[in-house]
């Protein structure tokens, strides 16, 4: 089965994730932590990739799960480049959310030092989008590039 194939296996059945998810619950500790990077080109777009197992909002920002004795930060670090082949500089912390039980997802502005090199095999696809003419995105991700515009038009 190609990636593609699973991803629109996946989006039909969107249940199976999340079974997957509460079976994968049962062995991780009391709380959990996710971490995403917000990264725009030179052109003000921002970066986002398609997700094989995001069944309800393909799309998003580039990032997963906090190792054990591992930062956020160095996660947004590690995701991006085992990911995309990203080198990023990790700036500060955009949003922190519990959006599920025991769990807490921080987003980062991120710098991007080098070019994306390569696509993991968790991710269809990348691209940089318009922040005008972004595509359905979970909650979470939508409010950390809200915050992410917000902070560079200050800073600017």
């Amino acid at each position: 089965m190609s990636k593609r194939q699973l991803a629109v296996w996946l989006q039909k059945a969107p249940w199976t994730v999340a079974l997957a998810r509460q079976v994968w619950r049962l062995g991780q500790p009391k709380f959990s932590a996710g971490a995403v990077g917000v990264v725009f080109n030179e052109a003000g777009c921002v970066l986002l990739v398609e997700h094989v197992f995001h069944p309800y909002a393909p799309w998003g920002l580039p990032g997963g799960w906090v190792d054990r004795h591992e930062s956020p930060a160095e996660t947004v670090r590690r995701e991006l480049h085992e990911e995309l082949g990203l080198v990023v500089e990790v700036g500060p912390v955009l949003v922190a959310e519990t959006n599920y039980p025991n769990h807490l997802d921080l987003a980062y502005l991120c710098y991007a030092t080098g070019v994306i090199g390569r696509l993991s095999r968790e991710l269809l696809a990348w691209e940089w989008y318009n922040i005008n003419a972004l595509p359905k995105l979970q909650p979470f991700h939508a409010l950390a590039i809200t915050r992410a515009i917000a902070f560079r038009s200050q800073t600017s």
